[in-house]
């Protein structure tokens, strides 16, 4: 290791980030996902003089990351590409920005956007000195490779993994910080998305590469691969339901950017050689995903209209979430040779109360345009929209509605076709 990479605890490092931004703010890279480091936050917590004036920049998930960094401190504020309701009362407040860009976008922005510090959770270096971002690889790269002021937390619980490693001496201070990675839930299939997991079944080609997002989707889309061989992953994150298909033997090779979920799922992640982390410059640009034969990506949305359009981020007008890599993959899976650009989702909520499927989204809540949807799934079919006309889209879509709301949504289609 460099002689000149210098070790302190956790807090003197944050009074270090303070003072060399003159204690008058400035802005610091804080990773999200599996990689926030809550070490610092429950620094900041005891001694929230020190995130006075910060602005703490990054993309923390919604349902991962539940943290307020905004919070912190009054005079404390915060950028991100998801809004939750976490840090809801931050947002209204007007101290976290939102800024509504995709994954990839993220990336690109994170890599040029203006930053004072950065923090990162590292493995703990090997025989050369080198260490890895372990299972959060996805954005940290971007701020990496860039001329700002590096705290390294190196914690013995982040694996070294398959991928892009980093001399320690990058770092210009280097943190002894052992704190269990941050775990997170999948939880399990509810009734309409296990039938959603046989319809996806019955899609997947042989050969296939598979991407899935977060949420009930992603837990379907993983249990559909069980059984089956010959696959790959080729996804922004993986979580637990990932560990059964491996024992499979359904999988040759799984590339993604994060992993988030249990300790074993980390242990797994640092030790089958299967897994390879890449940054989202890798796993979310549709030049890459393109080029990938049989793409298949399954996401989900909140709601979908009969034009084909999908809402993921509003709930009754209100921001709730972001787009993440929604886009970049329904686009990539389009343009693959053989892909599937899939939105799965229950055809409705509040114990068939309300309709997921409905008339019109309003402007605000278009999170994917028409064009870029393909496939939709409910527990009651499959609707290709895929060259379809504008009636045809909506008829299909009614059919794959639930029954009690179908009626309603073909006169609601009746009244809008009328006006066009």
């Amino acid at each position: 290791m460099d002689d000149d990479v210098i070790r302190l605890t956790v807090e003197s490092a944050a009074e270090s980030i303070t003072q060399r931004l003159n204690s008058g703010g400035g802005r610091v890279f804080i990773p999200g996902g599996s990689s926030e480091p809550v070490v610092l936050l429950d620094l900041y917590r005891r001694r929230p003089d020190l995130a006075a004036g910060l602005t703490f920049v990054g993309a923390h998930v919604p349902g991962i990351n539940r943290n307020d960094w905004a919070g912190l401190h009054e005079t404390a504020r915060a950028e991100g590409t998801f809004v939750s309701g976490d840090w809801r009362a931050s947002f209204e407040a007007g101290r976290f920005v939102h800024r509504p860009l995709t994954w990839f976008q993220t990336y690109g922005w994170l890599g040029t956007t203006p930053l004072d510090a950065a923090v990162f959770q590292v493995s703990p270096p090997d025989a050369d000195g080198r260490c890895s971002l372990g299972v959060a690889s996805d954005l940290a790269p971007a701020v990496l490779a860039r001329s700002v002021f590096k705290v390294a937390l190196v914690n013995p619980f982040m694996p070294r993994v398959q991928g892009a490693s980093f001399p320690l001496s990058d770092f210009d201070l280097v943190v002894e910080a052992e704190h269990p990675l941050l775990t997170y839930d999948a939880g399990a299939l509810d009734p309409a998305f296990d039938i959603i997991k046989g319809r996806l079944q019955g899609l997947i080609p042989t050969g296939a590469s598979v991407q899935f997002g977060i949420g009930k989707a992603g837990i379907a889309a993983l249990a559909a691969l069980e059984g089956m061989k010959g696959l790959r992953i080729h996804s922004g994150m993986v979580t637990d339901p990932l560990l059964p298909v491996l024992d499979s033997g359904a999988l040759s090779e799984v590339v993604t950017g994060m992993a988030a979920g249990s300790a074993a799922l980390y242990a797994r992640c640092g030790a089958d050689s299967r897994i390879r982390f890449e940054p989202a410059s890798v796993t979310h640009d549709i030049r890459v995903l393109a080029a990938i034969p049989r793409l298949v990506a399954v996401n989900s949305a909140i709601e979908i209209d009969l034009f084909g359009q999908a809402n993921a981020e509003f709930q009754t007008g209100r921001q709730i979430s972001g787009v993440g890599g929604l886009t970049d993959f329904l686009r990539g899976a389009r343009l693959s040779e053989g892909g599937l650009p899939i939105l799965a989702l229950p055809a409705s909520a509040r114990r068939g109360e309300i309709s997921r499927i409905v008339p019109r989204l309003p402007p605000v809540a278009v999170s994917v345009p028409r064009a870029d949807v393909g496939l939709v799934i409910t527990e009651h079919g499959v609707a290709d929209l895929r060259g379809l006309t504008l009636d045809g889209r909506a008829e299909a879509l009614i059919g794959i509605a639930e029954p009690a709301h179908r009626d309603g949504l073909a006169n609601a289609w009746t009244e809008i076709r009328r006006g066009l």
